[in-house]
């Protein structure tokens, strides 16, 4: 039988504006790849050879990617289109019919915005040996106050508490689900949501499990949540034997000896990037594809995205710096400043915690924590 993925990307992403004034959510880069195809590359590594993208905002910016991902990982990718928001349960009806082409066997389900070390094979052979219509990986947070909570007794659910205010566990849904065909027949055909309509239902009946998610796990719909995700995902690819192989740029002297520059800690430094004589990067920094990094600049916990150029001296931590942008000699961005795509920032500039409007120039200083500058 085919095994099959479903994954929820039907949101606006607005939360990672200005980068979705560009691109929708889903194909976002996020650690040189988009957010989306590291949950395709996991569940094609788990055996899934037919993924359904539950998309309800810009399908047609998906078809090239789809194409591309298609031929890559040589899979069968589908589009299965919302004229209106479902909530998170309602794509499963919508997409029912594909989900049973073929047979009844269980399938995968993923929210979008959310990356960990999947162990995906595990998390399907739990859920067949408890025998349960749904399975939930949860994942232990240190502020369960912002999260639902998924209470359990030895993997099977009972209840559940939205954003507790006094510490009743620490486990929450890592929006990673493996979920029986029959599921499908619970949701009606109107906006529905597995966490208030279905979930609940489920674990009265006794038929709802949690599988204890090793490894790490980040939310990163937001950019704070972005760079903390991306920090996570370096470090654990660092500590793969494999490391090279994921793209793990050299680390340490020899970087200062071979190339005239300095990697500390994990990065990823696309092939084709260009950094010059006495730069530092890292640790956790990711520079994209055709990149240009002047000499002696400073990074330090960012994300540099395609075609962009960061002139002499410039310092940036803690920002995501858009495609095709260009940052002046001398700048200074930091804060969880986020950059559209086409952003020119002059020299000696410092940007502070500041979202930047796609296509635009900016010659002064702007100080003001949170501002959106136009």
């Amino acid at each position: 039988m085919p095994l099959k993925a479903l994954i929820l990307v039907g949101g606006f992403g607005t939360r990672l504006r200005p980068l979705t004034f560009e691109l929708p959510k889903p194909l976002i880069p996020f650690c040189n790849m988009p957010i989306v195809e590291h949950q395709i590359a996991a569940a094609v590594e788990a055996g899934v050879t037919h993924v359904i993208l539950a998309v309800g905002f810009r399908p047609e910016s998906m078809q090239e990617a789809m194409e591309t991902m298609m031929a890559k990982y040589k899979i069968k990718i589908t589009m299965s289109i919302e004229d209106k928001p479902l909530g998170t349960a309602g794509p499963i009806r919508l997409a029912e019919k594909m989900l049973r082409e073929g047979g009844e066997e269980p399938f995968y389900v993923f929210n979008a915005d959310t990356t960990s070390e999947y162990h995906l094979k595990e998390l399907y052979q739990y859920h067949l040996k408890r025998g349960g219509e749904a399975t939930i990986a949860v994942t232990p947070v240190d502020d369960p106050s912002k999260f639902g909570v998924v209470l359990h007794d030895e993997g099977a659910i009972r209840a559940f508490v939205e954003k507790p205010q006094t510490f009743v566990g620490n486990q929450i849904n890592a929006g990673c689900y493996v979920m029986n065909c029959s599921v499908i027949d619970r949701v009606e055909d109107r906006p529905m949501m597995f966490e208030r309509d279905i979930f609940p239902q489920l674990a009265e009946e006794k038929k709802l499990f949690a599988f204890d998610l090793e490894g790490y796990w980040a939310d990163i719909g937001q950019p704070k949540d972005y760079l903390r995700g991306m920090v996570a995902h370096l470090d654990a690819n660092k500590a793969k034997p494999d490391w090279a192989a994921r793209g793990i740029a050299e680390e340490g002297e020899a970087a200062m000896v071979n190339t005239g520059y300095t990697v500390k800690g994990p990065c990823m430094i696309h092939p084709t990037a260009q950094v010059g004589a006495g730069c530092v990067i890292g640790p956790h920094v990711t520079i994209d594809e055709n990149c240009v990094i002047g000499a002696g600049v400073r990074l330090k916990t960012c994300a540099i995205m395609a075609r962009t150029t960061v002139k002499d001296h410039a310092y940036i931590q803690g920002a995501i710096i858009g495609w095709d942008n260009t940052v002046g000699k001398w700048a200074r961005i930091e804060e969880l400043t986020v950059t559209g795509v086409d952003v020119q920032i002059a020299d000696e500039v410092i940007m502070n915690g500041v979202f930047l409007l796609p296509h635009k120039g900016f010659k002064e200083s702007v100080m003001e924590k949170g501002k959106i500058c136009m």
